[in-house]
């Protein structure tokens, strides 16, 4: 089934993307952003990650070269965004500054072929351009339109697992500080939402009007693995072992929460994620 796939993809594609002329467009779009600040070293190495888990997963699917090249470049591309989200204003929460998705739309494709983020110095060709819009465009949206066609899909929930994966690493080697911008004390003091129960219990991603408290990012982490869609994603998961560290010890700060009722929500949500990893392994 892959490989019909795979060749049904390979022939309707001739892009051709020169990944060395790509990441000498990116450096040169993050150059101006200010390389002291980890934030911006932290989107850097999230960016790069995440393109070479989409070229793994789409080798594993067993796409020809020229569709792991567009992975790849669609990966490179997804947070393009972020960097412009920062230096307006300095943070990277969606709902109190602009959708990072739909900014990384309008500095490729809305910017002029002359700017630094325009899409014609990652890729000289506007053939993919469609499905790259697409693909940034929808890579954070809590579902992805199903009006898309079966290869924009494919390449859209391939940059989507890959974000996921990569989350993982980027929350397991951070601080709570870093990523939710409060104390250890406020994190381990907060609950679980019902929202966020809910959406566990449903086994689906915890939506943003959903997640009320800090601790409810934890329950949105272990959302992201109900919504894997490729069989290498779930694998990557397990190998890489992110999934665990978080489970283990949030944000490495080795203490409970402290309401026992929150810490035992807590510890059964894991046991079931552990369950779920492990299964068929």
């Amino acid at each position: 089934m892959r490989a019909a796939r795979a060749a049904r993809l390979e022939e309707m594609t001739v892009l051709h993307i020169d990944r060395t002329r790509a990441l000498e467009a990116f450096n040169g779009y993050v150059a101006p952003y200010d390389a002291d600040n980890p934030r911006i070293a932290l989107k850097v190495a999230h960016t790069l990650r995440v393109a070479d888990v989409c070229d793994a997963i789409a080798r594993d699917e067993g796409l020809g070269d020229e569709d792991r090249d567009l992975a790849w470049l669609c990966g490179l591309l997804h947070d393009l965004g972020r960097f412009e989200q920062l230096r307006r204003w300095d943070t990277f929460d969606d709902s109190c500054s602009a959708s990072h998705a739909a900014l990384g739309v309008r500095e490729l494709f809305e910017s002029g072929p002359e700017a630094a983020g325009s899409i014609r110095r990652f890729s000289p060709s506007s053939e993919e351009d469609g499905l790259i819009r697409e693909a940034v465009g929808q890579h954070s949206a809590l579902r992805v339109d199903d009006r898309l066609d079966a290869r924009t899909r494919l390449f859209c929930d391939l940059v989507r697992d890959a974000d996921k994966i990569d989350i993982l690493r980027v929350a397991s080697e951070s601080s709570v500080q870093t990523i939710l911008g409060i104390d250890e004390h406020t994190f381990l003091d907060s609950g679980i939402s019902d929202g966020a129960r809910r959406a566990f219990a449903e086994r689906r991603c915890v939506a943003r009007s959903e997640r009320t408290e800090p601790a409810d990012f934890l329950v949105g982490l272990m959302g992201f693995i109900f919504e894997l869609r490729f069989a290498a994603s779930l694998r990557l998961v397990r190998e890489q072992g992110y999934l665990y560290r978080i489970l283990d010890d949030p944000f490495g700060l080795g203490r409970p929460f402290a309401d026992p009722a929150t810490q035992k929500t807590w510890g059964r949500m894991c046991a079931e994620m552990r369950e779920l990893v492990e299964k068929d392994a």
